[in-house]
């Protein structure tokens, strides 16, 4: 019973710090999208900073994601979902890709992890309106084990694990794009 009750800590403050981290990675993007539009000359800085290391920080952002899934499945003990597999298998694949396009230092990959980061974006998406009860899910239509409903997290009125991963697909998203203007911006030179 005692080893359940540290579980249970563990999930709660787990919980709290990775809805902190999508609340703070939120902010960053409205953020900059604020900042492109309208500051974009004072921005250059922060700007070039992530065309240089955007790759670096979409392969955290990816490798972070995919351990945070198997914190929620192997240890909160919170079965994945037929969509959340689904994001998964995106985010994963980027992770590994991202990984070692790092390690080999290869700014190529970023169009590919793009195409990956949209689509598990898209299917995250479906998951929100599914989760928050706009649609029947497919989920519940094939009747598959683990509803694609159930909310194990839902932390300041809104995020979810869904949420957490548009979040953390939409960061992905725009941290490529950056990385590929680099790598667009280098071959043009």
């Amino acid at each position: 019973m005692r080893l359940a009750s540290i579980i249970m800590s563990v999930v709660s403050v787990a919980n709290f710090l990775f809805s902190v981290g999508v609340i703070l990675s939120q902010v960053f993007l409205l953020g900059l999208l604020v900042g492109v539009l309208f500051f974009k000359k004072e921005l250059a800085p922060v700007l070039f900073f992530l065309q240089k290391h955007g790759l670096l920080l979409a392969c955290a952002v990816a490798v972070g994601s995919m351990l945070a899934s198997l914190f929620y499945s192997l240890v909160a003990g919170f079965p994945p979902c037929d969509l959340c597999w689904y994001q998964r298998i995106f985010m994963y694949s980027s992770a590994v890709v991202l990984l070692s396009a790092v390690i080999k230092k290869d700014t190529r990959v970023a169009p590919y992890v793009l195409l990956l980061s949209v689509i598990g974006a898209a299917i995250s998406g479906y998951h929100n309106v599914v989760s928050y009860g706009g649609v029947r899910s497919v989920c519940s239509i094939l009747n598959t084990s683990v509803s694609c409903t159930k909310r194990y997290v839902f932390e300041f009125g809104y995020i979810t694990i869904p949420m957490m991963a548009l979040t953390a697909f939409a960061l992905v998203i725009v941290l490529l794009i950056f990385a590929a203007s680099n790598n667009h911006s280098s071959a043009s030179t």
